[in-house]
């Protein structure tokens, strides 16, 4: 799994018009892409990682501070574009593999206590962040 995280100071993602998910205030913004060989341990493993990073203002954790995220799936983290000029999507895993190991990530992080939005899996979404920092950090599992 692979995640791009970002230090955000609210974020929000709309799909046709209608906001499905939204946090306000501190907190990250989390794009995570699933390759073939990801498993619901994987998924668990990500999502302790991500609660726990020291990565907030004064190092903290979103443990720490109670801090929400915005999880959105997104594909095109496994995109290869070193050959010619169009990527290719052969390294990120189809949506019936994808879906439910993004919706363990979720599940894994609510159950931590978190508070977690999110994305709509496989919609053309319109994300919107104002990054701190700028603070982005990628986390591969």
């Amino acid at each position: 799994m692979r995640a791009v995280v970002q230090r955000v100071d609210g974020a929000s993602v709309v799909v046709a018009g209608e906001t499905v998910g939204e946090i306000v205030g501190e907190g990250l913004c989390v794009l995570v892409g699933v390759t073939h060989d990801d498993t619901p341990e994987k998924a668990a493993q990500l999502a302790r990682k991500l609660w726990s990073v020291r990565i907030l203002e004064a190092e903290k954790s979103c443990s720490d501070v109670d801090a929400p995220l915005l999880v959105i799936s997104q594909f095109t983290l496994y995109g290869d574009a070193r050959k010619g000029r169009r990527p290719t999507w052969n390294a990120a895993a189809p949506g019936e593999v994808a879906e439910p190991l993004v919706d363990e990530v979720v599940a894994q992080l609510r159950a931590l206590g978190a508070r977690v939005e999110t994305g709509r899996f496989g919609a053309d979404m319109r994300v919107s962040l104002t990054n701190n920092g700028p603070f982005s950090l990628v986390i591969d599992i």
